[in-house]
C-alpha cells in the first residue's frame, strides 16, 4: 500500500519509519527545498516520546544531541538578582524520563533513520486532493499528479491537507491568549548550560544556548489584550508586534527587539493556539500531531504528543493491515484521551507561565526559589502538580503493535 505523508519535521518522519517497517510504500512530501539545520527551538520529549525512540533504536541518538540546559535563572522587570533553579529538578515535577532538544537536530536525526526506506520530496506541496474508489489522485504543485491508497497531514498547526481536506483553519482554532516568538542571535552571554530571562505581568523573555549550538535562542511570550491582527506569514508585522508588546522591559530586551531582532537568521512567530476538531480523519485521509490536535505551541507538550501519535496511527493501520475504515477510528479512540488532557494541561500551563497580576507573579518567583531546596514529591504536592496533570505524559501507557511487515509493498494502483 501507498501513503503520502504531508510533512518532514517530527511526526511525519516518526509515522514514516513505523509504517516502512510494517511493509507500507512510503512518500514524504515536504515544502521547504531542504530539510532545515539552523536548530531551530527546543522542544522536550517526555517518557512516551523517549519510549518510542527506544524502539525506533533512536534513543542515544536524541540523547546525545540534548540542549544541556542544566539552570534556570530569571528576573523580575525591575529587578538586577536573579531567582535560580535546577532545571532537573523542575523537569522531574512533571517527568521520570525527559530530553530537550533542537527541533531542527530531532527532525535531521529522524530523517537519517528513514531516507533509506522512504522517499522524500522536498520544495513541493499538495495542491489537490481528490478521493477516488479504491485510492486518491492527488496533484502536486510543481510534480506530476500520483495516486496513493491514504495520504496522511503531518504539515503543522496551519496544516494544508487539514485545509484541502477539512475546511479552513478558522474552523477549528482556539486561541489560548497568548502569543510566542523564538529568535536566533549570536550568544553574547556566553550562555551553554543555562536559561537566563526576565518576566513581568503578561510577559516573559528567556536567552539559552545548546550544547551543539554556536548562537543562542531568545524566547518571548506574552498575553495581549485582545488577539492580535497579523498573517502567519507575515514576519515584518510579527516583529513590529513583538516590538510594541515588549518596548520598555528591562534586562537584554532592549537589544533583543532592535538590533538582534533586525539581523536574525531564523524567527517564528505563532499564536498559542489549541485545535479542536471531532474527528482527524475523513475518508482516506487523516491527520496526526499539530495538524489535527495540536494542544498550544510551547505549553502542550505537543512535540511528544505528536511522536505518540504517528506510532498510533501507523500501529493501527498495521493491525487493520491497512483498512483505513478499522484503523482510522482506532487510532482516533486510543490517543483521544492523551489529546484532551494535553489540552486541559495547556490552558493551564500558559497562565502558570505568564503571570496574569502581581500576586501571580510573586507566586512564580517563590515556587523558582523553592525547586533547588524542596524535595520533588514534596514539591509535586505543594505546586498541586501531581497526580493526573502535570504527569499526564508518563501516565500514557503505550501499546504493542505488531513487530515488522505486515503488508506487502506492491502499490494497488
Amino acid at each position: 500500500m501507498r501513503v503520502l505523508i504531508s510533512g518532514a519535521s517530527v511526526a511525519g518522519p516518526v509515522l514514516a519509519h513505523w509504517l516502512a517497517r510494517y511493509g507500507f510504500t512510503v512518500t514524504v512530501v515536504e515544502r521547504a527545498p531542504a530539510l532545515r539545520k539552523a536548530g531551530g527551538h527546543a522542544v522536550d520529549l517526555f517518557r512516551p516520546a523517549m519510549d518510542i525512540a527506544d524502539r525506533m533504536g533512536l534513543a542515544e541518538r536524541i540523547q546525545a544531541r540534548r540542549t544541556g540546559t542544566e539552570r534556570l535563572a530569571f528576573r523580575t522587570a525591575g529587578g538586577d538578582r536573579p531567582y535560580e533553579a535546577e532545571v532537573g529538578r523542575l523537569i522531574r515535577i512533571m517527568s521520570d524520563r525527559h530530553v530537550e532538544i533542537m527541533r531542527d537536530d530531532l527532525s535531521e536525526i529522524l530523517y537519517e533513520a528513514t531516507r533509506h526506506d522512504v522517499e522524500y520530496l522536498f520544495g513541493d506541496s499538495i495542491a489537490a486532493i481528490t478521493e477516488e474508489p479504491g485510492g486518491v489522485e492527488v496533484t502536486f504543485e510543481r510534480g506530476p499528479a500520483r495516486g496513493f491508497d491514504l495520504v496522511i497531514g503531518a504539515d503543522g498547526l496551519h496544516s494544508n491537507v487539514r485545509r484541502l481536506v477539512f475546511g479552513p483553519e478558522s474552523r477549528f482554532s482556539t486561541w489560548i491568549g497568548a502569543y510566542l516568538a523564538v529568535m536566533s542571535l549570536p550568544n553574547y552571554l556566553g550562555l551553554r548550560d543555562r536559561m537566563e530571562g526576565v518576566t513581568d505581568v503578561n510577559k516573559l523573555v528567556g536567552m539559552y544556548g545548546g550544547a551543539h549550538l554556536d548562537d543562542a535562542r531568545a524566547i518571548f511570550m506574552f498575553r495581549p489584550a485582545a488577539e492580535l491582527d497579523y498573517h502567519h506569514r507575515d514576519v515584518g508585522r510579527q516583529k513590529e508586534l513583538l516590538r510594541e508588546n515588549f518596548a520598555g522591559m528591562g534586562w537584554e530586551v532592549p537589544r533583543l527587539i532592535g538590533e538582534e531582532l533586525d539581523r536574525a537568521s531564523t524567527f517564528y512567530f505563532d499564536s498559542i493556539t489549541q485545535l479542536r476538531m471531532d474527528t482527524w480523519s475523513r475518508g482516506r485521509v487523516s491527520l496526526v500531531g499539530d495538524a489535527g490536535y495540536c494542544p498550544g505551541p510551547a505549553v502542550g507538550g505537543s512535540t511528544s504528543l505528536a511522536v505518540v501519535g504517528a506510532y498510533v496511527l501507523a500501529g493501527e493501520l498495521a493491525e487493520a493491515r491497512g483498512d483505513h475504515t478499522r484503523a482510522f477510528p482506532a487510532y482516533e479512540r486510543e490517543i483521544g484521551d492523551y489529546v484532551r488532557r494535553s489540552r486541559t494541561f495547556a490552558v493551564g500551563a500558559a497562565r502558570r507561565l505568564i503571570p496574569r497580576s502581581r500576586l501571580d507573579l510573586w507566586a512564580m518567583v517563590q515556587g523558582i526559589r523553592l525547586v533547588d531546596h524542596v524535595p520533588v514529591p514534596i514539591l509535586r504536592a505543594l505546586t498541586g502538580l501531581g497526580g493526573r496533570g502535570v504527569r499526564l505524559h508518563d501516565e500514557v501507557a503505550l501499546k504493542s503493535y505488531p513487530r515488522g511487515r505486515v503488508v506487502g509493498t506492491d502499490a494497488v494502483r
